[in-house]
């Protein structure tokens, strides 16, 4: 172990209950993608405590810093947390539960922020011991299209000074604590949204000869899209099409004149993609029209897929290995959520892995997106000491 790999083990380890705290605040006081004022504000007085120099209103609520070491010039990285929660009603029974009502952070986003807190104070205090430039970045509404990545990059949060790389970590409750996660090239998937109405003529269900019927339409429609990926899709990449919605507001004798249906659209693939898009369009309004009806098919374009650079990734992990061990460090499989990381990715050089959460022996078990989801803290304490090894390793020293 190297002396500086000491010194950030060692520092992690005082400010760990600091960290926690942090969490515990951000925890109870969540706040929705594009109102994350009150965490910008407690994060821009967290850094400039610190003494440095936030730049909030990025993208809104957003807030960048910089930590330059010796020759700021000579390289720059990027680190990434995002801030926002779900509307999601807590059922946890903790003292750090949430305040705000059907307000929740069952992503992880406050162990995110609070970590790239604690990593900001060990990064700013071993300043003098690497070389180059860090740039923080605590991004706002990961959670919401379009996007606080996307929207941060037009901002110029690449540019001025410009990364060459960009590093992020995500919880995960299926990874025990004390162990994190990688992997290389395809990750996670594109995510886009799909909005269907289906319009036909309603009336008496007792006289269907003279309805055109909307919901006879729409469940044709929703079971003929399965094709495009059952006799469209190239095996190698893949795919998920699911529809949540489906409403046809009728009742037992009454066929309503349309039908609303929601679904989501996942790939790894930009080409499949947009050709995927277009064939379900095609298809959802042909069956319609062929049934003396029509579909209005609405797409809301979400986040591209997510790459892990392979050389960047094989580095960092490394790197993870020297700080973690061999037995901490395990493979991912590819994950068909979304995560607007991705748009950084497609940009920058850029590796996101995930750090484990997961403590069976105190049921900590519960998966991200549910009102019980919640964390072993002591992931804290690894979080900031790996993140701040990793930058300095990618930096040099």
């Amino acid at each position: 172990m190297s002396q500086l790999q000491e010194k950030i083990k060692a520092i992690a380890k005082d400010q760990a209950q600091d960290i926690i705290a942090h969490r515990r605040h951000l925890h109870s006081n969540p706040e929705l993608s594009f109102e994350e004022f009150k965490t910008a504000v407690y994060v821009a007085k967290e850094l400039t405590a610190m003494g440095l120099q936030p730049h909030e209103g990025v993208a809104g609520t957003g807030v960048v810093t910089l930590i330059e070491g010796r020759n700021p010039e000579k390289r720059i990285i990027a680190l990434r947390a995002d801030m926002d929660a779900l509307p999601i009603l807590e059922a946890n029974e903790v003292p750090y539960k949430s305040t705000v009502p059907g307000v929740m952070h069952a992503c992880g986003h406050d162990v995110h922020t609070s970590s790239l807190l604690g990593t900001a104070r060990i990064l700013n205090l071993l300043k003098d011991e690497f070389e180059g430039t860090v740039k923080l970045v605590f991004q706002p509404a990961e959670e919401k299209a379009p996007g606080g990545a996307s929207l941060m990059i037009k901002e110029g949060v690449l540019e001025n000074p410009k990364p060459a790389s960009m590093i992020g970590q995500h919880v995960a409750p299926n990874i025990p604590v004390g162990k994190i996660g990688f992997r290389e090239g395809m990750y996670m998937a594109s995510t886009d949204e799909l909005y269907l109405t289906v319009k036909g003529k309603g009336g008496h269900a007792a006289a269907p000869h003279q309805l055109v019927d909307p919901v006879l339409m729409a469940s044709h429609i929703i079971v003929a899209l399965q094709q495009i990926i059952s006799r469209n899709r190239n095996p190698a990449n893949p795919a998920v099409l699911s529809f949540g919605r489906f409403i046809a507001d009728g009742v037992t004798n009454v066929i309503p004149n349309e039908v609303t249906i929601q679904g989501t659209w996942r790939c790894m693939d930009e080409e499949w993609r947009e050709d995927g898009l277009r064939k379900m369009k095609k298809l959802a309004e042909g069956i319609a029209e062929s049934m003396g009806g029509s579909c209005v098919f609405d797409i809301v374009k979400g986040y591209p897929f997510l790459k892990n650079h392979p050389a960047l990734t094989q580095r960092i992990r490394t790197a993870a290995t020297e700080y973690m061990g061999t037995e901490n460090v395990v493979d991912l499989d590819l994950w068909m959520a979304g995560e607007d990381f991705a748009f950084y990715s497609q940009v920058v050089d850029s590796c996101f892995y995930r750090l484990g959460t997961r403590n069976e022996a105190r049921g900590i078990i519960s998966g991200v997106h549910t009102p019980t989801f919640d964390i072993d803290e002591s992931a804290l304490e690894i979080s900031t000491g790996l993140m701040s090894w990793l930058a300095v390793s990618e930096l040099g020293f």
